[in-house]
């Protein structure tokens, strides 16, 4: 009789190898790994043959870096979607195309469950949960982390019980930063990030690009066109979402772009300190505000700020596949009719610095902005209009000054 099957989120480190036996031992499953790219890199190399090693039956690895790009940053970036006015929420954004990745090779293959390697205390657990009770709520979720059988509780521990299930691969002991990596940005926590009082040490920390003071002395201009509020070309040259992110990648890493310190407050309920290097994402959401800028109204942009404020806490709680996440992302993409247009800046020592927006749905009037009166503005017309707009604050102190005096007979 053909074992249940079970998909395990699988990265090739020290955590979900262990989790492979572990998972065979207790509940006597077929493992299916399934490593989700969003972008990696170098991450993925020889998985399949470490995945076999460690007593999976199938790797599938699937190849989710367009979708990622297209269809859960940019809703992002649309919304100017940042969580506690500083995370540009990389690692929120790329789990729910994980977990519909996940959910897809769970119903390919007729697993009964999904297992994922995220700790008892993080979001990320929230995320992968919510996103497979909305996309397969039948389909069982294993946590190893909350499960009482899981009896690891170190490094050495889990390598120990690796070796002793017959897996003997070269993992450390050497305590090292907590990375998480995506084609949007690279995550550091853990060592003296965990004392708030400690200043990073961007020398040995950073990975995508360099700190401010070790930038070039000579500053770099970039020219970005939109289409409806898509990048669509870098410097001239055009190219899909994802090659423009990681061509941004690599122009904001050489400028110190996109360093963020930040103490955040997790789900759960506890703060962790993290820095998040989002050096592409970082003059992408700029360059896509200084355009927006331009071609949006007032109110429409008063609002859409509240929808992007509500948009990136909603993304960080693991509620993307949720109406009220849908709803918001419609209204988004409604605002991006004509965010059409050129943006110019240049990059330096870790600052995106304006050099000129055009667009042809521009808002803007040289005539009307300027102090030369012209046939479309009057200024005596501001007088019946400061009268009116100032109405309410005259009446209330009228009425004050009113109850003043009755209290003072």
């Amino acid at each position: 009789m053909a074992k249940e099957k079970v998909v395990l989120a699988y990265s090739g480190g020290l955590d979900t190898t262990a989790i492979i036996p572990w998972l065979k031992e207790t509940y006597g499953y077929d493992v299916i790994c399934c490593c989700v790219d969003c972008g990696q890199g170098e991450e993925l190399d020889g998985l399949e043959e470490r995945a076999a090693y460690s007593g999976a039956s199938k790797l599938y690895i699937e190849d989710v870096v367009d979708e990622f790009a297209e269809d859960f940053i940019m809703p992002c970036v649309q919304a100017d979607a940042v969580y506690e006015h500083k995370y540009l929420i990389g690692t929120a954004m790329a789990r729910p195309v994980i977990t519909k990745a996940l959910v897809n090779v769970a119903r390919k293959e007729g697993a009964v469950a999904i297992c994922h390697g995220a700790t008892g205390k993080g979001n990320d657990q929230i995320r992968f949960e919510l996103g497979i009770k909305a996309l397969a709520p039948d389909i069982e979720v294993i946590a190893p982390w909350r499960d009482d059988r899981w009896q690891m509780d170190s490094r050495q521990a889990e390598i120990d019980y690796c070796k002793a299930h017959g897996i003997d691969l070269p993992f450390s002991t050497d305590q090292s930063y907590s990375r998480d990596r995506n084609l949007w940005h690279l995550s550091h926590e853990g060592l003296e990030l965990e004392d708030p009082s400690l200043e990073p040490n961007y020398d040995h920390l950073l990975v995508l690009g360099n700190s401010p003071e070790n930038a070039p002395d000579e500053a770099e201009y970039v020219t970005m066109k939109f289409v409806e509020g898509v990048p669509v070309s870098v410097n001239g040259e055009e190219m899909k979402v994802a090659d423009i992110i990681r061509k941004l990648n690599e122009l904001g890493g050489k400028h110190g772009i996109g360093i963020c310190d930040i103490v955040e407050n997790r789900v759960v309920g506890m703060k962790s300190r993290g820095v998040y290097e989002t050096p592409g994402g970082t003059i992408l959401m700029e360059a896509h505000q200084q355009l927006e800028e331009l071609v949006i109204d007032r109110a429409t942009m008063d609002l859409k700020k509240d929808i992007g404020n509500r948009m990136a806490q909603t993304v960080y709680e693991g509620k993307w596949f949720t109406p009220v996440n849908e709803a918001m992302i419609a209204f988004v993409k409604s605002t991006q009719k004509y965010v059409t247009g050129e943006v110019k800046f240049k990059l330096y020592k870790g600052n995106i610095i304006k050099a000129g927006t055009t667009s042809p749905y521009s808002l803007y009037s040289e005539s009307l902005a300027s102090f030369t009166t012209g046939d479309m503005y009057d200024h005596h017309d501001a007088a019946g209009f400061i009268t009116l707009w100032g109405l309410p604050l005259k009446v209330r102190a009228m009425k004050l000054k009113e109850l003043e005096n009755e209290n003072n007979k």
